[in-house]
């Protein structure tokens, strides 16, 4: 048709010319089929862009009119391999049908065939949205899965060959198009999608403005995550992870309590928070598997959740127990820095069990967790019974204090005789105060009077403080 156009053969040269012909074949046959439109549309698309708008915009139009068609009127093939979906005789047409196979033009054309049916007001935001993830899936990789991440079409994609500027030129501009195309309905995409388009902008180093946008949208859906999803790759190292980016989403979602609301809104933002404190600790679990990540880093990373926020300290006590075991030469104060992190009164009992018979815990918080069991022991055998002291529980103190006091020794013999005597008495005295400790734990099971009892109970808490 351009050719002919072009050549000028056209019906005032002669009747029946070629020009004709083919618009004729064009119109009854071409725009009736839809891979045939997609196909036109994309070879007239390569060749002149918008300036041949009269087979590029009927080929839009003739695509727009089909995927507004009821499902029950879909009669020609589609492409459609979402993962699990087997097509079976007679089987109800998916209401994404067309998103696979639009998802192959330029993302001009794209962004034209996507806003003309949004215009319509005929489908639901959600099913924009999922034709958004189907184009980004095609086009952009998650840098997060590196070379290995099947695409939409179960094809292998990589960043192998991104490292022209050109492409990734090309890709920030897919990316920020994609971005100004998200319907600003709820739940019209998901808050995986968010955070996997944020890792694409970063890695492609997109604008502030679009970065900016999906922290903001990221962080208000963040409960529909997950602890993966949190891992965004440095642009500069894609195996280790932009810790800012993820705490500018915890922020954003933190940021919606400060706002007034309904009594049926705060018991659905109470339910995310509970679920967005699950995802957090399971980030902070995978981020203590790092060998060279700071100390100070990990900490202020698990004090962006306030106090308040988490009901339990389990998923917060396996991130630390990790930490601990991915760093076995952090000193005794950096432990203990980690560890005040934990309220021994808000782990389970399972993991409180686990955490006492736990070597990598300072004797300090093995300490407060045994005087936590005993207070609960006390408390379950009601306010007048006497309770029998836990003699694993005080086994297991003596046993610590004795690994502590040999620890301070062996400091000790390393420090010049200057210092011996300091330090002896320092000794001396952290090991007066673990036996305290290990008396008050081992109480004589005689029947006290109440006021004995309370004495006896506050004494202990102050050694314990």
């Amino acid at each position: 048709m351009l050719a002919a156009r072009f050549l000028r053969m056209t019906e005032h040269v002669a009747k029946g010319n070629l020009v004709a012909k083919l618009e004729t074949f064009f119109d009854s046959c071409v725009l009736q089929g839809w891979r045939d439109s997609i196909a036109a549309l994309q070879a007239a698309w390569r060749i002149s862009g918008w300036s041949e708008s009269r087979i590029v915009q009927p080929c839009i139009d003739s695509i727009v009119e089909k995927i507004l068609l009821p499902t029950s009127k879909v009669a020609w093939s589609y492409t459609y391999t979402r993962p699990g979906y087997t097509k079976r005789p007679h089987q109800s047409v998916p209401k994404d049908w067309w998103t696979e196979d639009i998802s192959e033009l330029d993302i001009e054309v794209f962004r034209s065939v996507v806003s003309t049916v949004r215009a319509a007001r005929l489908l639901p935001p959600p099913l924009i949205g999922e034709a958004l993830h189907v184009y980004t899936c095609k086009h952009l990789p998650d840098p997060l899965y590196g070379s290995s991440e099947p695409g939409v079409n179960g094809q292998v994609q990589s960043y192998s060959t991104v490292a022209a500027e050109e492409t990734i030129a090309k890709q920030r501009r897919v990316l920020e198009t994609v971005v100004t195309m998200i319907p600003g309905d709820a739940g019209s995409v998901t808050g995986r999608f968010l955070l996997r388009l944020l890792r694409v902008a970063n890695y492609v180093s997109a604008s502030s403005s679009t970065r900016a946008q999906l922290i903001r949208q990221a962080g208000s859906q963040l409960d529909e995550a997950k602890a993966v999803d949190l891992l965004i790759p440095l642009p500069s190292d894609t195996q280790a992870y932009d810790i800012g980016a993820a705490e500018a989403v915890l922020e954003h979602f933190l940021a919606q309590f400060q706002r007034p609301a309904a009594p049926d809104e705060r018991r659905r933002m109470s339910i995310a928070m509970e679920k967005v404190v699950r995802i957090f600790d399971e980030y902070l679990q995978t981020i203590a598997l790092d060998r060279e990540f700071p100390i100070g880093k990990f900490v202020d990373l698990a004090e962006c959740l306030p106090d308040i926020a988490r009901n339990d300290h389990d998923g917060l006590y396996h991130a630390i127990d990790t930490y601990l075991k991915e760093h076995p030469d952090l000193s005794k104060a950096d432990k203990k820095r980690l560890c005040r992190l934990i309220d021994c009164r808000k782990l389970s009992p399972d993991v409180r069990a686990q955490a006492i018979s736990n070597d990598r815990m300072p004797l300090r918080t093995i300490v407060q967790l045994l005087f936590v069991e005993q207070e609960r022991t006390t408390g379950a055998g009601g306010s007048h019974s006497a309770v029998p002291p836990d003699r694993a529980s005080v086994d297991a103190v003596s046993r610590l204090t004795a690994i502590d006091r040999d620890e301070e020794q062996a400091a000790t013999d390393h420090k010049s005789d200057l210092h011996r005597p300091r330090r002896g008495v320092r000794a001396e005295r952290v090991q007066g105060e673990a036996a305290a400790m290990t008396r008050s734990l081992s109480a004589t099971t005689k029947p006290a009077s109440r006021k004995d009892r309370t004495a006896d109970e506050r004494g202990s808490r102050l050694r314990n403080k």
